[in-house]
Parts: structure tokens; sequence; C-alpha cells
């Protein structure tokens, strides 16, 4: 006790907004219930190993499942996670244990002593005061979590065609005996629905699992010429609410009907009599989603067997960044930088209360928790036992904290979230290298690098310009040419091949009259990215400024070791809505040759427009804004279209960016790079405007020209991002200012595109269930040892049928390099 009370004086007691970190480690995710962790009572952040001197406390925990019936008696009433009437994972309840130790000069445990209501009176009272504090104190974590997770419920809208729907009067009435209605199709007892035109019962359609109704609701629809769109769910109709929907296809939806009562009467319903008996449609979905609570993919009804391998909590619409990590971390290279092999070296003299918001720290940690064995789960184990869970809180609020949106509890778009880490980690490994012994070169994002090669023949002269991207790019986006696109004679099975797949939530028909999904190849998905193409209107200043049209072929200058590629399979719909495409896309899974589409440069006999100096720099003088260019990625387009977008209509707008997607998605060059990609999208990014800096330092007045300059640097130019960054960071500015300094003060080192052979096999896809990026839900599988493995947040599983054709990003890699790792990582 003499030794405790010798530190009693250093120890702090924290205030509502210290950071304090008293559910996990910093370094790894040991937690309390897996091994204890010990808190600093001086910075207040937990430790599974001590690595300073001091005095902490110590806090363990075990836990025991909640009484089975108990749980399996309170039902789930709607979409959502930890909140009323939504799934509780509180399922096990958690016993802890706290001690007082003291660590020495050698970072060895000196004196471990209980701590309790009996002996908590044996302390100073210092001690006390600042253990209790500790343990009572909001987690860092929970601070910086939306803990309650809830699937975007869109509003219900007020069906048009309620007002002025037929009504045909053919006598027919509706018995109030529930045990009377069956489907006039089938038979069927159950998910009945009764057409609001025609008095015509018929089943509800299938759920995406194959599950549902008969479908006889909206195959009468169809019979009837499509002039009955409304129907209401027997069973639900009571005076508060009913379940209606209309069959129209421009609301295709849940919707209300103001004049429900009177269409109901007509039928003999009185509404003022009923009450509800059944479930409704979103009841029904939330006990869909209870019975297979987002598992892996079932095949046939059948489970998918469970691997030992690491799988991450989600934290709340948080799937985007479980998927994209799952995936990044299962290539070698990566694994290896940032993996357990790596971790020592690259937390080393990293202190706890750094460690918090270190990159390379979090992405350490995470990785090394998903490529080592220390975190494995017990097959036999429960998936929500919460000693075995991994949340990824830490990661996701240190790579996300300085972005609009990754910042947020929202859910977002996986290609967005997987370039802007790519990017985040180039930085912080430029950073790292300029001041630590160990270098972290070649970038991260060397693995995917490619250039690219514009190759434009001018129609008037044939003089041939040549221009290859600025800066390189990580993910090849394509377009899906839907006009290419197939719909075959034998395609009987691709109705089941669907269900099966995680990207098609519910399946509206599965008779003849279903319309078919046409197919196409991603080969001739890439021929199309490749094809000869027009373009309009260009300006040829070897010809006097004149304005010709153009003939424009794009070519890859190098074949990366791993390819990213994009399937844009949203578009926009007449509404201005994104819309996802019903396309499946086959031999995604076959080998990959982009051999005859690498660049050739000029050729003998060609006549080459000269390079114009000063082509690229208004494209540059243009500041994209980083909020508007994540709303816009959200409708899941790509990155380059997005920038063209704002660049066309000044950098923020995004209004007028819809517009302009609108009216060019169409275009050829749609989703390549700007001319000159060197716009200030971003920390590191070029200059600034002047006028901007004076007037900032003017309005804000507590801040030097420098730090301003500094904060627009790595707000992409943008004024009022630039002012709460500066106000975010007072509490240690010049720290802050110095850290993006060094980071944009870095210049690359030059190593050259890495090339090889033009053929790839497919290691990796992450796929979405929504109807946009921006909402929904991803999972990731990955190529392991010949297997393919889901991993659906901490679900993780073998994989006989992956989505191949379902996709929505593709991880290849080159062939030459299989099982030749870089030895640069």
């Amino acid at each position: 006790m003499e030794s405790v009370r010798n530190l009693a004086e250093n120890c702090r007691i924290p205030a509502a907004s210290d950071r304090v970190l008293n559910t996990e480690c910093v370094y790894t995710f040991h937690t309390p219930l897996r091994g204890g962790i010990y808190v600093s009572c001086v910075d207040f952040i937990g430790v599974y190993r001590p690595k300073v001197p001091g005095l902490y406390v110590k806090i363990t925990q075990t836990s025991k499942r909640k009484d089975l019936e108990q749980n399996r008696n309170v039902e789930a009433t709607k979409l959502a996670i930890n909140v009323e009437g939504g799934f509780d994972t509180e399922r096990y309840e958690i016993v802890s244990q706290y001690a007082v130790a003291v660590i020495d000069e050698d970072c060895n445990i000196a004196v471990e002593l209980p701590f309790n209501d009996e002996t908590k009176d044996t302390f100073p009272p210092r001690v006390v005061q600042s253990v209790e504090s500790i343990l009572h104190h909001t987690t860092l974590t929970t601070q910086q979590e939306v803990t309650q997770w809830e699937l975007e419920a869109e509003p219900i809208p007020v069906s048009k065609y309620a007002a002025d729907l037929p009504f045909i009067d053919n006598g027919i009435t509706i018995s109030p005996h529930p045990s009377d209605w069956k489907c006039q199709k089938d038979g069927s007892t159950a998910n009945l629905w009764l057409n609001l035109s025609d008095g015509f019962i018929g089943g509800g359609r299938k759920n995406w699992d194959g599950s549902g109704g008969s479908n006889g609701a909206l195959d009468h629809y169809e019979e009837t010429g499509r002039k009955y769109p409304l129907v209401v769910k027997l069973g639900t109709i009571s005076q508060e609410s009913a379940d209606c929907y209309s069959y129209a296809p421009d609301e295709d939806g849940p919707v209300k009907v103001p004049n429900l009562a009177e269409l109901l009467a007509k039928r003999g319903i009185q509404v003022g009599t009923l009450q509800k008996t059944v479930k409704s449609t979103a009841e029904m979905e939330v006990e869909l989603n209870a019975t297979y609570a987002f598992d892996a993919i079932t095949e046939e009804g059948t489970h998918l067997q469970p691997v030992a391998l690491p799988g991450l909590q989600n934290l709340g619409n948080s799937c985007y960044l479980n998927s994209v990590v799952q995936m990044l971390f299962s290539i070698p290279e990566l694994a290896h930088r940032y993996g357990q092999t790596a971790h020592d070296a690259l937390c080393h003299g990293v202190a706890p209360k750094d460690a918090v918001s270190n990159v390379l720290v979090q992405t350490t940690r995470l990785a090394s928790a998903l490529t080592g064995e220390t975190f494995l789960k017990p097959l036999e184990a429960d998936v929500e036992d919460p000693q075995y869970r991994l949340a990824p809180r830490l990661f996701k609020h240190c790579i996300g904290k300085e972005h609009v949106d990754f910042s947020t509890g929202q859910q977002q778009d996986a290609a967005h979230f997987l370039q802007y880490f790519l990017e985040l980690l180039d930085r912080t490994e430029l950073s790292h290298t300029a001041t630590a012994s160990n270098m972290l070169q070649p970038c991260s994002s060397h693995l995917f690098a490619f250039a690219t090669e514009q190759r434009r023949v001018c129609l008037a002269d044939q003089a041939i310009k040549y221009s290859t991207s600025v800066a390189p790019e990580t993910v090849l986006s394509l377009r899906i040419p839907m006009e290419n696109a197939v719909v075959k004679e034998d395609d009987g099975a691709s109705i089941t091949e669907t269900l099966k797949s995680p990207d098609l939530k519910r399946m509206k028909k599965d008779g003849d009259d279903e319309e078919p999904i046409p197919s196409i190849s991603m080969s001739v998905i890439v021929a199309s990215w490749a094809a000869e193409s027009t373009v309009a209107d260009l300006r040829w200043k070897h010809l006097g400024d004149q304005v010709h049209a153009a003939h424009e072929t794009v070519r890859l200058e190098n074949y990366p070791r791993y390819l990213l590629v994009q399937l844009q399979r949203y578009t926009l719909g007449p509404d201005w809505q994104p819309v996802k495409l019903k396309v499946k896309v086959e031999s995604a899974d076959s080998t990959l040759d982009l051999t005859p589409y690498r660049a050739k440069g000029p050729q003998p006999g060609e006549i080459i427009v000269p390079d114009d100096p000063e082509e690229g720099k208004a494209a540059a003088s243009v500041s994209i804004d980083e909020g508007a260019l994540s709303q816009l990625m959200d409708m899941g387009f790509s990155m380059n279209s997005c920038k063209r977008a704002l660049h066309a209509v000044g950098g923020s707008d995004v209004e007028a960016a819809m517009g302009w997607v609108f009216e060019h998605n169409n275009d050829p060059d749609f989703n390549d790079p700007l001319p000159e990609d060197a716009m200030n999208t971003g920390g590191g990014s070029g200059g600034v405007d002047d006028a901007v800096v004076e007037s900032l330092v003017a309005s804000l007045g507590c801040f030097t020209t420098d730090q301003v300059r500094a904060a627009l640097n790595e707000c992409g130019g943008a004024a009022d991002r630039a002012a709460d960054w500066l106000f975010s960071h007072m509490d240690d500015l010049d720290s802050a200012i110095n850290g993006l300094k060094s980071t944009q003060s870095v210049d690359a080192p030059k190593f050259p595109l890495e090339d090889g052979e033009g053929k790839y096999k497919l290691t990796g896809m992450i796929s979405h269930i929504g109807k946009h990026t921006g909402s929904g839900h991803y999972v990731a599988h990955v190529l392991r040892d010949r297997k393919w493995i889901i991993f659906n947040d901490e679900k993780v599983a073998e994989s006989a049928e992956p989505p191949f054709p379902h996709a929505y990003l593709y991880l290849y890699q080159r062939v030459d390099t299989i099982d030749k790792p870089h030895q640069g990582y």
C-alpha cells in the first residue's frame, strides 16, 4: 500500500470532456473480458501490457449467458439493434472485478491490490476518486460511435392513384371471418392481399429467401392490364393503420391510401370494428431478419459452414468498413506490412494517449487481429459471446474523424471508403518514412496503382493527341453497357440463382411472367470501356482554337499487381433518384485478360498534336468540396465521374452537379479522370487561394496565416471545413499543424508503377444489398486456400455459391504474381 500512497498525488480525476478508454486496449483488441486491461490513472487510456510506470486500475470481467427462455419471449418489432423493439444483443450477464496496480520502472507489476466496496476505504481518497471516476466515466468508444443502428426507413408516400382509383361494382363483399379468406389463385390462406378496385384476394410476393406468399395478387394486377394497382393486406386493417401497397411501376412500394375506409366500406368492411390479426409487411421483414439476422447467405435453405476466422462487429451501418478491411487485409502484402509481425515495430514509441488517433497504430491493431490467431473465436462459441467480439470502434474513429461522412454513423459507399483509406494510408506512410527509421515504401496504394493513356484523333485533320493520367488511379470504374446485355432463352434458372445472391432482397415473382434478368459478361463490360467513342466540341490549339470532334480511346499504361474493379450498378432514373441495374455479370470469376488493352503510345507515321503547357490549369484551379463529392458518390457513381460533375459546376453545388450527371452519364469519358487530376480534393493538395486565406484570417481573428493555410490545404480549400478543423484542434493546434505540414511536405519516393502480364484472377469481392450504396448492407467474399469465405460482419463461413454475378467491387490479382508476394511490403 505504501507504493500506492507514493503515487496518489499523480492520480488525476477525469472530467466529463476527458478521453477515457476503459473497455479495450488501445494497441490490441484485448478487453476486460479477454485477459483484462490496465487503465492509467494519469492519461486514462487502457492497455493490455502497460508501457509506462505508474498507477493503474485493472479491469477484468467474466460473461455468463442469460436465461434462454427469457430471451425467447422477447420479440423484435423493428429493424434495429439495441433499441426498444429491436434485436437485443445484450444476452450476457457481465461480472466485473477491479484492482489497483503499481507498474514499476521495468514495466512489471510491483503491486496489485483488489479494489471493491470492502477494500476501497484502505486506499488514499485521491486514488479512490480517480479509480471510481475512471470506472464510471463514459468510455471513449461510446462517445465516438452511434450505438443504435436502424435500417433506413423511407417515409411512406400517399399513392397518387388513391383519389381516382377505379372501383368495379361487381357485388363482391369480404367475409368478416379470417377463416373464409383464401387466395383465389391457389387457395393459400396466409399473406393475403385485397385488391381495392375489384375485390380480388391474392397471395403476397415472395421474400428474398423464397418464403412469403403465392404472388397471386401481383399476378392478378398484371393479368388485368395493370389497371388496378392498389392492394391492402387482410388482417392488418384497424382503426389506426393498414398495410397498403402499390404495384404501379412508378410507386412499387408501401403507400398510404387516405380514402381506404371508404373503399373498404364498399366491400362490406367497416374499419371501425376491425382489429389487426396478422403481421404487417414490416413485421414480417423483421421476423425474416430475426431468423437470418443478416447471417451468411443461405443456399437452398442450408446454412453455410462456419470457419475459424475473425469477423467484425457491426457498429451501426459500419458493414462498408468491415467489408473493405476484410478484403484488403486478405492481400498478403498488406497483411505482412500491418499484420502481427509488424505490430510491435509500428506501435513502438507511440504513447497510449497518442495511439488513439495514430493511423498506423490503429491500422496495425486491426490488421493484426484479422490476420493473427490471438483473437480467433472457437467454432463452437456463440457469435454474440462478448469475449470473442471484435469491434473496430477505434479504427473507425481514427480513420474517419476528419471526413465529413466517414465520421458519422451513416451507411457509406464502400468504394469511396476504400479509396479514401488508401489515400490516408499513403499520406501517413509518407510522413512516417520521413521521420522513422523503418520505411513504409512503396506506399500501400502502389499495389493497385495504374495509369491510363488517352488517345484522341481530331476528325478535322487526323492529328492525334496523347495524354497520360497525371496521378495514378487505384480503382477501375466500369459502366455496365445495358444495351449489350442479353436475356438468355435457357435462363429459367436465373431467378433461383438470383435468390442465392446477397444483392437482391426480394423476388417479385417466380412464374413464367417474371421479367427475366439480362446477363452480360465481364469481358464485354471491359471491351465497352476500351471501345472507341466520339467526343464532340473539343478545342484544338494547333488549329487556332477551332472546335472539332474527336475519336477517343483509353488504354492501360501498366498492369498493377492487384486490380480493383468497380461496376457501376446504379444509374439515375427519370426522377433523378439512383436506380439499381438488374443485370447479372457473367464470367467475373474467370481469368480477366486485359492484354489487348495495353497502351502503345505514338506510332510511326502518326501526326502528333504538340503538348499544350496551359492545358489543365483550369481544372487544377477548381477546388472540389469533399462533402459534395461524398454526397455524389453515395449515389453509386465513380470518384472520377463525380469530380468531373463538380468541376463542371464550380466545385461544390451538389444539385447542379446532379443535373450534370443526369445529362452526361452516358458520355464516353464520364468515368475518365480530368485532364489534370491535381485538384484540391483532400489533405496534401496543392496551393490555396491567398484571398481565401486572408479572408479567413480576418473573419476568424484568432489564427495565423500559416495555420489557416495549412487547414485549407487539409480541407481541399473549403473555408467552412477549414474553420471547423481549426476550432476542433485548438487544444493542440501547433502539433496538429506540424503533423499536416510534415505530411504535406513529404514527396513520395519515385517508384515505377508495377507492371507485368495482363491476365488476372479473381481473389475477392464486395457485394451490396440495397437500393443505393449509401444504404443497405455490404458483405465481402475472399478466396483463401482455394475456398471462398464470406465475411458478413461477425458471421464468417465457407461459401458454396459465391455471388459472382452480383458483386459491386471485384479484387483481381495479376496471375504472374500469385504466390510471389512483393518483398517491399
